[in-house]
C-alpha cells in the first residue's frame, strides 16, 4: 500500500514548519560554537582570568560610580571639616600617585586581555580562511565535474560563459597579489578597473 501523496505532503509541510531543514544544521553549528568558547575559556591561565575580570569591571559604569565617590570623599576628608587631619591636602599628590598607578595596572590588564583576545581572533580568521579555501576547492571540482558531464551529454558552452575561469583552482597568493595591484593604483590616483 502506497502513502497518500496529500498526507505524505502534508505531514512534510508540517515537519519542515516545526523544524526547518537548515535547523539541524545551524543548532549543530552553534553548540559546536559554544563548545569550542567554552574550551577556549577552560584553557585560559589565570592571569588570563584575573585580567579578564579587572578589565572586564573596569568597562562597567559601576566602576566610574565607585570612583566618583572615592574621589568626593578623598577630598572632603581632605578638607578637614570632618574632624579628620588632612591625609593628601590640595593638590593631592598621593591621589595622584595611586590613581597614576591605578591607570599603569589598568592599561596592563586591558592590554593582556586584548592581546588574548587578538589571538582568539586570528585562529578564527585562519579558521574562515581554511574553510573559504575548502569550499572554493569544492566547488571548482563541481564546476569541473558538471563541465564533463555537460560535454559528454554533448551541451555546448555559451561563448561569453565565464565558466571556463571558475574552473581554474584560484590561489590564494594570486588574489592578494591582485588586491595589492588595485589598491596600489587606487593610491596612484588611477582607476582601478584598468
Amino acid at each position: 500500500m502506497q502513502p497518500n501523496p496529500v498526507n505524505q505532503a502534508a505531514k512534510n509541510k508540517e515537519r519542515a514548519e516545526k523544524k526547518p531543514a537548515l535547523a539541524s544544521v545551524i543548532e549543530r553549528n552553534n553548540r559546536t560554537i559554544i563548545r569550542l568558547r567554552m574550551k577556549a575559556a577552560r584553557e585560559r591561565s589565570l592571569q588570563d582570568k584575573i585580567a579578564d575580570a579587572i578589565t572586564s569591571f573596569s568597562g562597567r559604569m559601576l566602576f566610574v560610580y565607585v570612583h566618583v565617590v572615592w574621589f568626593v570623599l578623598w577630598v572632603l576628608l581632605n578638607t578637614g571639616q570632618f574632624g579628620v587631619p588632612a591625609f593628601d591636602p590640595f593638590p593631592y599628590g598621593l591621589l595622584t600617585m595611586v590613581v597614576s598607578l591605578e591607570a599603569i595596572f589598568l592599561s596592563t590588564f586591558v592590554l593582556i586581555s586584548q592581546n588574548r583576545s587578538s589571538a582568539e581572533s586570528e585562529r578564527r580568521a585562519d579558521l574562515d580562511l581554511h574553510i573559504g579555501l575548502l569550499t572554493e576547492h569544492e566547488l571548482t571540482r563541481v564546476l569541473q565535474m558538471l563541465d564533463a558531464i555537460q560535454e559528454k551529454l554533448g551541451i555546448e558552452n555559451d561563448v561569453e560563459s565565464d565558466l571556463a575561469d571558475l574552473e581554474v583552482e584560484t590561489k590564494p597568493e594570486d588574489v592578494l597579489a591582485e588586491i595589492e595591484r588595485l589598491q596600489q593604483r587606487s593610491a596612484a590616483g588611477r582607476s582601478p578597473t584598468k
